[in-house]
């Protein structure tokens, strides 16, 4: 065979093969055997290793998985990934309703549509093609940043790597296409790899979802090449919005491009029908392919979507309705307790395993001590649990005509391990009298390694309480001084394995200060509390000499936070750790300097419904031209920007004669 008749054969078996991909993985349609399909692959694949100058991105044999990955780099999307506001009853919804319906004319209320489709419970994911081409593969991430997992996603069946070729989507083959979707692993599929795990005497997965996204985080292509996920798309992204008119729209025109749609998605003009179709999937979401927990509802014009804007993380025209929150009865058979990282001793009950939401539940939150007391909770009660969604299960209330009277009242210990257990006047919380102890060290060092701390691979909750127990590191600063002799004694680790660990410690040495005070674990300090206290002092010097009365000068920090931070630094021995910390190697780095602009120096808060700008639109003009924006009013508030419905935020300014703009008053002003 010569090479233009192999480049011609190897054409036709890629149309071939990606025609019966479509029909099987899409339509759930079988054009031929899997055995016929296998020889067609087969030979397209002897081809290609003939003529290895004519493979192709987008050829079929491309899905096989490569290599392992040595981790994911960080993507920002184009546009958020924004996450939706949740609702529970039809009066939720009507309120929505008659909150767009403000927001348009009489004629758009008119032709309002709603579209509304099944709410997939599964990792989101945003695939961007180019001139047809799949090059890339993001998670959503925090909305703005994901994870690229593109070698990964390639191995997903249902994901064309081209897109399809029909003459009423050709549009979407020039240019940038953006198809966002969810990435599901179907309940018979998670059935069946939980009967192989069981078979092999591996630990069993604890729901689809997990182990959907778990799946796709995995550096190895070939283990998610193994397991059965699929992507369902429900976006389509360009960036001329008139060329996806409604939403409905764009799942027509993702079915033309090669797309798996769900078929259950409707449009409705009147309430009475859209909570029809609420009810209905109540009820029949037990014979879905895959696990789900509500219904997302949008408008269904685009342009119209697109004008309403955003609220904080979630876009004003679409909402999820959840279904009723799945219970079940179950018998509480112990109640322990947890210590977290600032020494808190919480309760949290054990259960007998029982399945509820798609999940094995064996253990649920009983928050305090006095919500035991006042649910009336004891050992060996019948219980009824909740669990909505990816809310951690909660024990709802006993079922005390159950009783046998061999159940036993729960009493908080007074102490663990000869530590004294305390509880201080006016908290709910009962913490250890003596934060050295080991499972708070182990929580504190956990704290210190995590992803919006000091960010270190390798050293997981498994490693840092064998080096605790080796005696290997007794406080944050031990990890620095580590040596790969010190990581052979250790279950699991070999030379190569103790050397990565080694580089992966020195190589994350330095950090902004913003993940350093949030690495410290100071009592009530998030990693948003962290950043602006960073940006405030900017520098470690400036923050470890703080005066106390400076932390209340930062906006976004209350008293109780100043006290905690004030109360941290006066403690001697937290120095000596900060000294000890920087001798061993660790660079603090300023934080990077607040923009300037002609808004340096204020500070605005936001509220009510702006005409055309989303509060998200308004903050980022805000902020890019030097300004803060907070979430009360005080007399350090310089400026409220305030629309329609505004309430107590904008009736406190007026009080205090803060300078109160209207959105046409701010545009002027910031010149935007």
């Amino acid at each position: 065979m010569t090479k233009t008749e192999a480049a011609t054969r190897i054409q036709k078996l890629r149309e071939q093969i990606n025609d019966y991909r479509h029909h099987y993985h899409v339509l759930d349609e079988s054009t031929m055997s899997e055995a016929a399909a296998d020889s067609l692959k087969h030979e397209l694949s002897v081809l290609e290793t003939a003529y290895p100058e004519l493979i192709t991105a987008d050829s079929p044999t491309q899905r096989v998985a490569g290599a392992v990955l040595s981790g994911f780099q960080s993507v920002a999307h184009a546009g958020r990934m924004l996450s939706l506001n949740d609702v529970f009853s039809r009066a939720e919804v009507e309120a929505w309703v008659g909150r767009t319906h403000k927001l348009l004319s009489p004629k758009e209320v008119a032709r309002a549509e709603y579209f509304a489709d099944i709410k997939m419970d599964g990792l989101a994911c945003s695939l961007v093609y180019e001139d047809g081409l799949l090059v890339r593969g993001v998670t959503r991430g925090d909305g703005l940043v994901g994870e690229d997992v593109t070698a990964n996603i390639r191995t997903i069946e249902s994901i064309p790597l081209t897109l399809r070729q029909t003459a009423d989507a050709d549009a979407f083959l020039a240019g940038r296409t953006e198809v966002r979707g969810e990435i599901v692993m179907y309940k018979a599929d998670f059935t069946a790899l939980n009967a192989v795990r069981e078979a092999e005497g591996q630990a069993l997965f604890a729901n689809p979802r997990n182990t959907a996204a778990g799946t796709i985080r995995q550096l190895d292509p070939s283990l998610v090449a193994g397991r059965k996920l699929h992507f369902r798309a429900y976006d389509l992204i360009r960036d001329d919005l008139a060329e996806v008119p409604s939403n409905s729209y764009a799942y027509q025109a993702l079915r033309s491009l090669g797309f798996l749609v769900n078929t259950q998605s409707q449009i409705f003009t009147d309430l009475d029908a859209l909570m029809g179709f609420v009810q209905h999937w109540d009820e029949a979401r037990k014979k879905l392919v895959f696990n789900t927990d509500g219904l997302v509802v949008k408008l269904n014009d685009r342009a119209v979507y697109a004008r309403l804007g955003v609220v904080g993380k979630a876009p004003r025209a679409a909402i999820a309705y959840k279904f009723a929150a799945e219970q079940a009865t179950t018998v509480l058979e112990d109640i322990r307790v947890s210590i977290g990282r600032t020494g808190a001793v919480t309760p949290y009950a054990v259960l007998t395993p029982v399945s509820i939401a798609g999940s094995t539940v064996s253990r649920a939150t009983l928050h305090n001590e006095d919500e035991i007391r006042r649910k009336d909770l004891r050992i060996g009660d019948t219980v009824i649990i909740q669990k909505a969604g990816d809310i951690i299960p909660e024990v709802m209330e006993s079922l005390p005509k159950l009783r046998t009277g061999s159940e036993r009242v729960f009493v908080m210990p007074t102490q663990i391990d000869g530590i004294a257990v305390v509880r201080p006047e006016g908290e709910a919380v009962a913490r250890l009298a003596d934060l050295t102890v080991g499972e708070v060290r182990w929580q504190q060092l956990i704290h210190f390694v995590s992803k919006a701390a000091f960010d270190i691979d390798g050293l997981g909750e498994r490693t840092l309480a064998g080096l605790i127990e080796e005696g290997l590191v007794e406080r944050s600063v031990d990890i620095f001084k580590l040596t790969a002799e010190d990581l052979l004694n250790l279950e699991g680790f070999a030379a190569v394995s103790a050397a990565k660990l080694v580089d992966s410690i020195l190589a994350h040495r330095t950090v902004t200060l913003s993940r350093f005070i949030y690495a410290l674990g100071i009592r009530h300090v998030g990693d948003k509390t962290a950043t602006d206290v960073a940006r405030h002092f900017r520098s470690l010097g400036q923050f470890r000499v703080a005066d106390p009365a400076q932390f209340d000068s930062i906006d976004g920090v209350g008293g109780v936070v100043a006290s905690s931070l004030a109360s941290w630094l006066g403690e001697a021995t937290n120095q000596v750790l900060i000294d000890d910390l920087l001798s061993a190697g660790v660079v603090v780095t300023d934080e990077a300097a607040p923009v300037t602009g002609k808004l340096t120096g204020t500070t605005w808060v936001l509220t009510g419904t702006l005409p055309s700008l989303s509060r998200e639109a308004a903050s980022e003009i805000i902020e890019r031209q030097g300004g803060k924006t907070a979430g009360s009013v005080s007399a350090r508030t310089s400026y409220v920007l305030a629309g329609e419905e505004a309430g107590s935020k904008l009736a406190k300014a007026r009080a205090l004669g803060i300078a109160i703009l209207d959105e046409a008053a701010f545009i002027q002003l910031t010149g935007s």
